[in-house]
């Protein structure tokens, strides 16, 4: 499997898993939207992240949660340039994802220093994405989605969902290379246009995506196929949150897209003691 990326010139080496800060800077996000109102709070945050070992901190502007409220391009381009600028300017060697859709997004905030696009709809609700990812040569998390953020927990079915979403890889990953993508990294898109129990399938089953040669991102943290199981809330699934991410890196994750990143951390360490 292709174990490097290379962000803005530094490979990075995910045969040791790596951990992903999640920082949303929306007010709607489910967990913890509207946290990050200032600049001070943005910036603390990352700083806490940084410190706890985050390698990636993956900047949010439009919530992705089902339901929630579409936003215009303007508005997630002010939010996300705001926060990569912020970071850029007090940490310069971080690494920092964006997590959109849109490929206007993608150029903006990767021409003022972030160094990766997390795309959950993997190019399907903007048709320049790819091509735009392959002009500005940066890795690239392509994940599967069901529909569009509104639309995508309306009865989700699948007749074979490991299938299904094995062709769905195959094909983007065909026209990506096809463009000269090359640093490229699959999510399955837990909770993305998934019921509970094809999510848990898909965990189960998420080596099956190793076929692809590439790195795997699991982002599961205190998702509603965690504290809907266990009738919570997603402030009570961090110790749920931890046991789901020791199963997706035993079967095969590289990276671990969290809130809470020293409990992910300490996950992959203890793990690593395991003989091989």
């Amino acid at each position: 499997m292709r174990q490097l990326i290379n962000c803005k010139g530094q490979l990075i080496d995910l045969s040791i898993p790596k951990v992903m800060g999640i920082l949303n800077c929306t007010p709607d996000s489910f967990y913890d939207g509207g946290k990050y109102h200032s600049d001070a709070l943005l910036l603390n945050q990352v700083e806490k992240m940084l410190s706890e070992g985050a390698t990636f901190i993956d900047v949010g502007a439009y919530s992705s949660r089902p339901n929630a409220q579409n936003i215009s391009e303007h508005e997630e381009l002010k939010r996300s340039l705001n926060a990569v600028q912020l970071i850029v300017s007090k940490f310069q060697e971080a690494l920092i994802s964006v997590d959109t859709f849109r490929s206007k997004i993608a150029v903006e905030t990767i021409n003022a220093g972030a160094c990766m696009i997390n795309d959950i709809s993997g190019g399907s609700l903007d048709k320049n994405m790819f091509a735009t990812i392959a002009k500005l040569q940066v890795p690239y998390v392509l994940m599967h989605m069901k529909g569009t953020p509104k639309t995508m927990q309306n009865n989700p079915k699948y007749d074979d969902i490991i299938y299904e979403m094995r062709l769905y890889f195959s094909e983007k990953i065909a026209n990506l290379r096809a463009l000269g993508v090359n640093d490229l990294i699959l999510d399955v898109g837990f909770g993305f246009g998934k019921t509970i129990e094809n999510n848990y399938t898909l965990l189960k089953h998420l080596d099956l995506f190793k076929c692809f040669d590439l790195p795997i991102l699991a982002g599961l943290s205190r998702k509603s196929m965690l504290y809907k199981v266990l009738e919570n809330t997603p402030e009570e699934a961090l110790n749920a949150t931890t046991i789901v991410n020791t199963i997706a890196l035993q079967n095969g994750a590289s990276i671990l897209r969290v809130h809470d990143v020293k409990e992910a951390l300490e996950t992959i360490k203890i793990l690593q003691q395991l003989p091989k």
